[in-house]
């Protein structure tokens, strides 16, 4: 019985956890259904959302298209307009120059009945004529021809002699004013330089942080550069005054670098000085490259491509002369091919004709010389070298002597390219430096103010305040001696002592 009790049991059981079951896996599906409703719901939402907006969107493009269209037909519509205007004036232009051509035309005409009119009565007084005199009109200008030459055969001759004179004449002015037009239309630029550089400022008070407490800063910029800085009303600028190029150049770096760094001291001006330096150095340099470049010049050694550069810092009669050693480097190629001589030999004979001019500055001896010796140094051939003294002769021993001496004169020859007052101004410069310098215990010697002053900065080992004293009156007294000068120089002695410690 127990058995069967457990049997039942257990069936009751197997029953009620199958009905259970079944009850939990209905319940699920039902959730898992409900789920399934709900995202096809959220689905369809926003399908309706994305449906609607679309169809925004494409109300929205479709009224920009027609104002697109709308605003396109006014704009065809205002330029048919403005064609049938033109078709209309052009139309009335034509009408107006048919009627001119028309009127032109029976003018011509009438012009035409005139000259055969004046051709008639012309002919008829001929015939009078004629008949009167009894010779025909070739008859008569002969016969009068003859008389004139008999009368006057003596004289016709000596004025023979003198066209023939006076044509020679006219025909070598004529030869050097083709010389000359052909040069200006070769012509490269050219400019007469200036004894001032104008350096621009960002603002006015940058003016008085470089003139610094009681000067101190213009002096030190002055006495390093050997350039005058004139400081005026100008508004933002300083113009710096001074003969050589170079010093302009070194002047004008170093305060564009101190106005650029903020920092302007004595003590920074000394290195921005000789930052301004090494910077030259480069530029000059990168002259001498271009300049190379330029003509299609090769086989230069570097030293060499720098002297050459050089020369874009200095001038002759005002003629810059790196520009004037291209511009007759180009002229000698010119010649040469016209005489069948080597062009790329004379461009570079005609570059290096004036290379001494670079170094004459710092070594005794005339421009000639030194740059022949320049060009034999540097492993230059003969016929090369000998140009550097062929252009300064009055008979070149070489043709391309000769041509460098004609590309020398043209160039100096064409109009603007030279200037005699400033060669002078210079050479008068110079002078007053070398006089100042040529004093024991002279360091450095500047002219500026035009040379109207002197300022001469001497060492203060060698020299005492007593001696700086002397050296102004004995500098005051060669110059009057030695020298030409208009007006009166001002010769200012600065003696300078600096003492540097460091704590440690």
């Amino acid at each position: 019985m127990t058995l069967l009790y457990i049997l039942i049991a257990a069936v009751v059981a197997a029953a009620a956890g199958y009905t259970a079951r079944i009850y939990i896996a209905k319940s699920q599906a039902n959730s898992a259904e409900i789920q399934v409703e709900k995202i096809l719901a959220d689905a369809r939402a926003k399908e309706q959302e994305i449906l609607m907006k679309g169809r925004e969107k494409a109300i929205q493009m479709i009224d920009e298209a027609k104002k697109d269209e709308d605003n396109r037909r006014e704009e065809l519509k205002a330029a048919s307009l403005r064609l049938e205007k033109r078709e209309v004036t052009f139309e009335q232009k034509i009408l107006e120059l048919q009627d001119k051509t028309a009127r032109i035309q029976t003018q011509t005409e009438k012009l035409k009945a005139s000259q055969e009119e004046i051709d008639k009565l012309r002919a008829q007084q001929i015939e009078k004529l004629q008949t009167v005199a009894g010779l025909t009109q070739t008859e008569a200008e002969a016969r009068l021809m003859q008389a004139v030459e008999d009368d006057t055969k003596e004289a016709l001759n000596s004025r023979l002699m003198k066209l023939e004179r006076e044509s020679s004449e006219y025909f070598e002015k004529e030869v050097k004013k083709i010389l000359a037009t052909a040069t200006y239309r070769y012509a490269g630029s050219h400019a007469s330089e200036n004894t001032t550089t104008t350096v621009h400022l960002p603002s006015e008070e940058m003016k008085g942080r470089i003139i610094g407490k009681e000067g101190r800063n213009i002096k030190a910029i002055e006495k390093l550069t050997g350039c005058e800085l004139v400081i005026d009303e100008t508004p933002e600028s300083i113009m710096i005054s001074g003969f050589s190029p170079i010093r302009r150049h070194v002047a004008r770096i170093t305060i564009e670098k101190l106005v650029a760094d903020g920092r302007i001291h004595p003590a920074r001006i000394e290195e921005v000085v000789e930052e301004a330096k090494k910077d030259l150095a480069i530029d000059v340099r990168k002259a001498g490259e271009d300049a190379l470049y330029q003509l299609g010049v090769t086989g230069i050694e570097p030293k060499l491509i720098s002297i050459i550069g050089r020369l874009k810092y200095r001038t002759s009669y005002g003629q810059n002369q790196l520009t004037h050693a291209i511009e007759v480097a180009y002229l000698s190629g010119m010649l040469a091919d016209e005489l069948g001589i080597d062009r790329t030999l004379a461009r570079k004979a005609g570059l290096l004709h004036d290379v001494g001019k670079a170094i004459d500055h710092d070594t005794q001896g005339s421009h000639p010389e030194l740059g022949y010796q320049l060009m034999k140094k540097f492993g230059l051939s003969e016929e090369i070298a000998y140009c550097s003294l062929a252009h300064h002769e009055d008979k070149p021993k070489t043709a391309l002597g000769a041509i460098i001496k004609a590309a020398d004169a043209i160039s100096g020859a064409r109009p603007g390219a030279r200037r005699d007052s400033y060669e002078q101004y210079v050479r008068r410069l110079e002078e007053l430096e070398k006089v100042a310098t040529s004093f024991e215990g002279v360091e450095k010697a500047y002219a500026i103010q035009a040379g109207r002053e002197m300022r001469v900065f001497v060492r203060p080992q060698d020299v005492d305040d007593y001696g700086a004293y002397t050296i102004a009156k004995e500098i005051a007294k060669k110059i009057t001696t030695d020298l030409h000068v208009p007006g009166d120089v001002k010769v200012t002695v600065i003696r300078e002592s600096r003492v540097i410690e460091y704590a440690r």
